[in-house]
């Protein structure tokens, strides 16, 4: 019942007129997640330039782009995560290797890294309505063409495009909301709207994987992309770019000039500061966990425990579910219970998370004990996102840097997810037997693997926390 009074009550925020003075919009505490990777910078510059009006007196059309930039990202991510639930087809029908799709899927992640420190300058002089329109465009028509079978070069060079225009998304929806919210509520808006990765997790392991089970793995690379269209509709039609264009009926605050002299110091002071290179080591440890699991438990599940594609998928989805609560839960837990200390959370968080992935890979077919692990993944996951992937560099920096912090600390992560696809893959297709035409696997290696990067990152948190701690001294 609860889907339905959501989508009901999306139907009818996007049906409101976009001139009132009376509308006001209460959400709960400010929180930070992943996908600030890179576009922090971008965040930085507007809240420094650009009018802001006051959401006490905000009109619909805010709400609007709101609710659009967070259903369309999570659209941006069924035409991301798409190639995760074919794989076991894929390799199934001998197309392609378990190392070609690891290739693939690290060649993807370097070049949405890349992407988003290029387009986190880029969107701050573009439209940026087109450009997230223009790129999830871009994007779908890339799963459309993958329905139909082509050779690994070709599906690289696709892949590789598709992690560039990818990176558009996150970008575009930020800059979206510094533009539309004051400093106090803009923080509220943002960690709703980072939800987002994990309400595209969810769609994509659950519609995907049922299309792809009944109608075959073609059928799931066109369902992507149909939802793909269905993001640009969203983002056309409901991303106000600029409150200025749209002509609300609230007043506008301009914020003062920055002083780019006192930056380059800032950033100075951060690049010479060593905690935030061992928080980027521990998010980047993180990050080969979250995307083990993105990118191999589906085919895992199916292969070491015998779970169907469609039981595999619901498993692991409820982890993305589950992220939702530890996103949105992080940020107010860390404030109200340690008082705004980010370390001691983040330290205890990253042992569940570890032993929770130890369950999940050394056990055998049990699905009361797989989905408990997916549920402590989840929601450790998402709480690491949050911490590690942008609050503690937010905290760390000088609030000159801030941009620069978390564009260090995404990077690192980005990193970390590419390469775990490769070293995934290849642990996985040369440790496989062929016994009577059959595949076993031996998934060991990979588990260890896994394991070990959620530990070290447990030990660089720790070793960040420790290393603040004596600074503080």
């Amino acid at each position: 019942m609860l889907k339905w009074r959501l989508a009901r009550y999306l139907v009818a925020i996007m049906s409101l007129p976009d001139q009132s003075s009376s509308s006001q919009v209460h959400l709960p505490q400010d929180l930070f997640a992943d996908d600030s990777i890179g576009v922090e910078s971008a965040l930085s510059r507007e809240s420094n330039r650009s009018p802001v009006p006051k959401t006490s007196l905000l009109a619909p059309t805010a709400l609007k782009a709101f609710l659009a930039a967070t259903l369309g990202y999570s659209l941006y991510y069924i035409c991301r995560l798409s190639i995760s639930v074919v794989k076991g087809p894929l390799i199934g029908e001998g197309l392609f290797t378990e190392l070609q799709l690891g290739l693939i899927g690290s060649g993807f992640f370097y070049s949405y890294a890349i992407g988003k420190l290029v387009n986190g300058f880029l969107v701050d002089r573009v439209n940026i309505r087109k450009f997230a329109s223009g790129a999830l465009l871009i994007s779908a028509l890339i799963n459309l063409f993958l329905g139909f079978h082509v050779g690994f070069a070709l599906f690289f060079t696709l892949w590789l495009v598709n992690g560039w225009v990818q990176s558009v998304g996150a970008p575009a929806c930020i800059i979206g909301l510094t533009r539309w919210f004051s400093d106090k509520e803009r923080g509220t808006y943002y960690g709703f709207w980072s939800s987002s990765h994990n309400i595209g997790e969810g769609m994509t392991f659950v519609l995907t994987a049922i299309v792809v089970t009944r109608l075959g793995w073609q059928q799931g690379w066109w369902l992507a992309a149909a939802l793909g269209l269905l993001g640009v509709l969203i983002f056309w039609l409901f991303f106000r770019e600029n409150p200025a264009l749209a002509k609300p009926t609230s007043r506008v605050a301009v914020a003062p000039e920055v002083d780019r002299a006192e930056v380059r110091k800032a950033h100075s002071r951060l690049l010479r500061n060593p905690t935030v290179w061992l928080v980027s080591l521990a998010s980047m440890f993180m990050y080969v966990s979250r995307y083990s699991v993105n990118s191999w438990g589906i085919f895992f599940l199916e292969k070491s425990k015998d779970y169907s594609m469609e039981q595999a998928s619901m498993i692991v989805s409820v982890a993305s579910i589950c992220g939702i609560a530890g996103t949105v839960g992080s940020g107010w837990v860390s404030d109200k219970y340690f008082n705004r200390d980010r370390a001691i959370p983040t330290v205890l968080t990253g042992v569940l998370n570890a032993l929770s992935i130890t369950v999940f890979v050394l056990t055998s077919h049990s699905v009361v004990l797989d989905i408990s692990c997916m549920v402590v993944f989840g929601v450790t996951i998402g709480a690491l996102l949050c911490y590690l992937g942008g609050l503690i560099a937010v905290d760390i920096a000088d609030k000159g840097a801030t941009g620069a912090a978390v564009g260090i600390v995404g990077m690192a992560g980005s990193i970390g997810a590419g390469t775990q696809d490769i070293i995934s893959g290849y642990l996985i297709g040369t440790n496989k037997s062929m016994v009577n035409g059959v595949s076993h696997y031996n998934f060991l290696p990979m588990g260890i693997f896994w394991i070990t990067c959620a530990s070290l990152s447990v030990l660089m948190s720790f070793m960040a926390w420790k290393l603040q701690q004596r600074k503080r001294l």
